[in-house]
């Protein structure tokens, strides 16, 4: 009679003891559940909240927490625009600093409108056939699963900076924190690239131009003429050295016109060497 008690009394402490782990896995699941469902509704809203700039904006999305950090990529650099480059198949975004859209046009320093875009590519393609390979290290994920990294060229010359203190891309202080504030700074001194006229931010012309209405060929209607640099520079007609004046002239040739770069011969960034 004893034995049977006992193993009675067991077996509903056994049967009470499985129902409270059951219980105990089904809560764990559900706040696991619960957690993940937070998280991933408060980065929805905070992409939801920065979706006004379609620029690069930092993947915060789960999966991307879980995505392996990739190693560092070196290779020869296909240019995409000036602020993107592709090496190996990987899409690499500049980090903190953003370049004119292809599709941009901006104004000189007579009011011309000239694509600042495409100049700014063919300024960064120029620069990176110099010295190669091209060294990139990981940042982060955009949200449309670029790389964005931190670029030099084989010889340790920071693209980015390059980039923004000759005028053909600007610090962005969203992402960049002011970290080329004082290379923008020397280029707009300087006058150089976009800085010799007036133009939009890159960020600005893309929220303005989201629909995708912009026209490829013609010039924006819609240009800050805040930054107005001096006169005097044109294109047309093409000029050799011997008929530059000054390195600012030369330099601003180089920066701003399709034939510049006939005036930097040795491909080191200096045009007409016997002015600069």
């Amino acid at each position: 009679m004893d034995r049977y008690r006992y193993d009675y009394q067991s077996r509903q402490w056994r049967q009470r003891s499985g129902r409270r782990r059951v219980w105990l896995r089904r809560w764990r699941y559900v706040l696991l559940r619960l957690v993940f469902v937070t998280i991933a509704a408060i980065a929805a809203l905070i992409q939801s909240v920065s979706s006004d700039h379609t620029g690069w904006i930092p993947d915060i999305s789960v999966s991307n927490w879980l995505r392996a950090q990739p190693d560092p990529i070196s290779g020869v650099a296909s240019v995409i625009d000036g602020d993107t480059v592709e090496v190996h198949g990987q899409r690499i975004r500049f980090n903190g600093i953003d370049a004119p859209e292809s599709r941009q046009y901006c104004s000189d320093g007579k009011g011309f409108d000239y694509p600042c875009g495409r100049r700014s590519a063919e300024a960064l393609a120029t620069f990176l056939a110099a010295s190669k390979p091209l060294d990139c290290t990981f940042v982060t994920w955009d949200r449309y699963g670029r790389f964005v990294g931190d670029c030099r060229r084989a010889d340790g010359t920071g693209v980015a900076a390059w980039m923004v203190e000759h005028g053909q891309a600007l610090d962005w202080p969203r992402y960049s924190h002011g970290a080329y504030a004082e290379q923008q700074a020397k280029a707009q001194t300087a006058k150089i690239g976009m800085w010799v006229g007036a133009f939009q931010a890159p960020w600005d012309w893309r929220a303005a131009h989201a629909d995708g209405s912009a026209p490829m060929s013609q010039p924006q209607g819609s240009v800050s003429r805040k930054l107005v640099a001096q006169g005097g520079y044109s294109c047309e007609p093409r000029r050799t050295c011997s008929q530059i004046s000054s390195c600012e002239e030369a330099n601003w040739y180089l920066q701003n016109c399709s034939w510049g770069g006939k005036l930097d011969r040795d491909k080191d960034g200096i045009p007409c060497e016997s002015l600069c």
